[in-house]
């Protein structure tokens, strides 16, 4: 790179419209190609639109508004970037801590297949949500005006499947829900594709972890002071990769903290801190962190950056109101990285 860019895309249109729009900024973008060569060229177009129409039907339709505005069919669009029957990815790992007042966590994988577009949208259906785009209609992490907030966590392919991406679980239950507890509904009954927990935090300072495999699913609530999330299973311990030391070491770090006493602010630095032992560089082994997140339950306030890079921070309670962000990209920073290889 060395430097990279992540869009700030705000949308306040119809479903549609907002797909719309999100499809022809996208247009001939390089990623693309990457989710091209990621995903199949065909799926059962008829299978996804039934899920998406049992647990977010407003999804489905700017779904349609991405296929127009990225002038394709609405099939290859689905394929391309539904988040539905899509192979095998490689690994990538994510740390997260929830206590009452905040939610953070950092994203680690290779820029390589990374969308660079946070998205802040209001449509006519569907909650309000900011976050992380991933595969276009997905979401890493975020929040919705409900002040819920979610991440995910990839933990291994034991039982892989055809189903659901946990990127589009994520946007779904950002759109749909206002509680952990709903969110864990909705995720036990998600057909899951892969092992991945989500870490979740709502703003009546409920916490909780959910281990989601394609086969079972566990919700394993928060204490009152704090709960971590990293890359493996504490309750379906038999599905997790057999090399789990550096997840171990992260929860540990993270059990270690005293997070409770810690303010949003504070809890943020020290994510996105490059001397962290949550902050990783190795971009080649598709382990390098590339964004923090960060949403303040009472306040409702934002703060999020790139890797090394400047800080967007702001109220999401205001820009529900009304109140634009005033940036229209964020900026970050990669150490000897180009083009996917290191330099």
């Amino acid at each position: 790179m060395p430097d990279y860019k992540v869009n700030i895309l705000q949308l306040r249109e119809d479903n549609y419209h907002n797909g719309l729009k999100l499809g022809r900024s996208l247009r001939n973008q390089p990623i693309l190609k990457a989710f091209e060569a990621a995903t199949k060229p065909e799926i059962d177009t008829e299978q996804l639109k039934s899920i998406y129409n049992e647990f977010a039907p407003q999804l489905l339709t700017e779904l349609e508004g991405l296929a127009e505005g990225l002038e394709m069919s609405f099939p290859k669009a689905a394929a391309l970037l539904g988040g539905y029957d899509v192979p095998k990815i490689a690994a990538m790992g994510c740390s997260a801590m929830i206590t009452a007042s905040y939610y953070v966590r950092n994203y680690d994988f290779t820029p390589a297949f990374y969308d660079g577009y946070f998205t802040v949208a209001q449509a006519d259906q569907g909650l309000a949500t900011a976050g992380y785009n991933l595969q276009a209609i997905g979401r890493h992490d975020g929040v919705n005006e409900q002040g819920l907030a979610a991440g995910l966590h990839f933990v291994s392919f034991d039982g892989y499947r055809t189903g659901l991406s946990p990127w589009v679980g994520v946007r779904m239950i950002l759109e749909s829900c206002s509680t952990a507890e709903e969110a864990s509904y909705m995720l036990r009954h998600i057909p899951h594709a892969a092992c991945y927990n989500f870490s979740i935090g709502d703003a009546r300072g409920n916490m909780a972890v959910v281990e989601a495999s394609p086969d079972q699913v566990i919700p394993r609530a928060g204490g009152e002071a704090a709960i971590a999330c990293v890359n493996h299973y504490e309750a379906l311990t038999g599905k997790n990769r057999p090399a789990i030391e550096h997840s171990l070491r992260r929860k540990r770090y993270l059990d270690s903290l005293d997070a409770e006493r810690l303010t949003q602010t504070e809890a943020f630095g020290l994510f996105k801190d490059p001397k962290s032992p949550l902050f990783f560089t190795d971009y080649d082994d598709l382990f390098g962190t590339l964004h923090t997140f960060s949403y303040a339950f009472e306040d409702g306030r934002v703060m999020t950056s790139l890797a090394q890079g400047g800080v967007l921070d702001f109220s999401f309670r205001e820009w529900i109101r009304g109140q634009d962000i005033p940036e229209a990209a964020l900026t970050g920073h990669i150490d000897g990285y180009e083009d996917g290889q290191r330099v």
